[in-house]
């Protein structure tokens, strides 16, 4: 992959199992959020899946859009796209119905200073969007951050770990789950709560900080030493199987790759790719936030795309300058302050 329209591609790429899924459940699927990282190549995704198994579906994508390329893109991909501001009740009642729901909204960079508007999004408009939609279908984007840390040879946190956010992002983002929980509970709408950690394409995430870290001589800071990451290919993936699995009450699913990756280890293997020298700073903590994705791997099998085929594909990436994005994980963040 040399081309972001490659990447794309490789991105969007549906499995047969994704197929007979989406076969199985009936109805449109709306994805609310549709413009962030993810939900471009999530909704390309589906789109293609419904058209290998020439199913009669539509994919409504629903965003702000103040990217009109972005609009535009998927709109030429099949997507059906309405821009709402989400937020905007009117707004929010004017969208279309469907059987299936995706949940993308949120926001968590920059909730220093601007809590409000955190909790607005993360908790407030779960309630909004619950009414409108409790007939649907819905799965839920949340995040591993709702976890306390866990030692580092736990193997991650289960799903049967009690929350301990720490912070007002974390924070926001149970009442998050809890507010749709509430809905669940009150209307019997069937639920999924995907608490995903670190999706990566070349583009941004937790590899590619640790590569251009690498490639420009900076220190790795090990302080957060271990992290778990997956494919977002595979991420979006399992979000879309994940509506075969919606349940009232709501079932929660940790979605992350399957190892506990070493920060130390891999900054060694992009070094070795890049012909540099790995610089430190810090040491290993003793514990970090860390999911146990069993679970996951269980409902839809392990991720398709290796973490070396990561390494290697994000280590070619920052070689040939491919375009990255400004939007760091700060997955070193210990304190929870985003």
């Amino acid at each position: 992959m040399k081309t972001v329209e490659q990447l794309e591609a490789k991105l969007a790429e549906p499995t047969e199992r994704l197929v007979k899924d989406l076969a199985s459940v009936d109805g449109d699927i709306v994805v609310l959020g549709v413009g962030g990282k993810m939900g471009p190549s999530l909704a390309r995704l589906a789109m293609n899946a419904i058209r290998e198994g020439g199913l009669n579906k539509r994919v409504i994508g629903v965003s702000r859009f103040s990217n009109a390329e972005a609009r535009q893109e998927l709109e030429e991909a099949g997507v059906q796209t309405v821009s709402c501001d989400l937020l905007n009740d009117e707004e929010l009642r004017r969208l279309p119905q469907a059987a299936n729901v995706i949940y993308m909204a949120g926001n968590k960079f920059g909730t220093t200073g601007r809590e409000h508007f955190t909790w607005a999004m993360n908790t407030y408009l779960p309630g909004r969007v619950a009414e409108t939609y409790k007939d649907s279908r819905i799965v839920v984007f949340s995040s591993g951050n709702v976890y306390p840390f866990s030692a580092v040879g736990s193997g991650g946190v289960s799903e049967d770990t009690a929350p301990e956010p720490l912070g007002e992002y974390a924070q926001s983002c149970l009442g998050r789950e809890r507010i749709f929980e509430y809905f669940s509970h009150q209307h019997g709408t069937p639920m999924v709560m995907y608490r995903l950690n670190y999706a990566i394409d070349m583009r941004y995430g937790v590899l590619l900080e640790l590569a251009r870290g690498v490639q420009e001589g900076r220190a790795i800071d090990l302080t957060m030493g271990h992290a778990n990451v997956i494919w977002q290919g595979d991420a979006n993936e399992m979000a879309l199987r994940c509506l075969t699995r919606c349940t009232n009450p709501p079932q929660i699913v940790n979605v992350t790759g399957p190892e506990t990756m070493s920060i130390r280890w891999a900054a060694g293997e992009f070094a070795k790719r890049l012909g540099k020298e790995a610089a430190f700073t810090g040491t290993e903590s003793p514990n970090a936030l860390l999911s146990n994705a069993s679970k996951a791997h269980q409902w839809f099998g392990y991720p398709r795309v290796s973490l070396l085929q990561m390494i290697d594909w994000v280590a070619e990436w920052v070689q040939a300058g491919g375009t990255t994005w400004n939007k760091p994980t700060h997955f070193q963040e210990r304190k929870g302050k985003f």
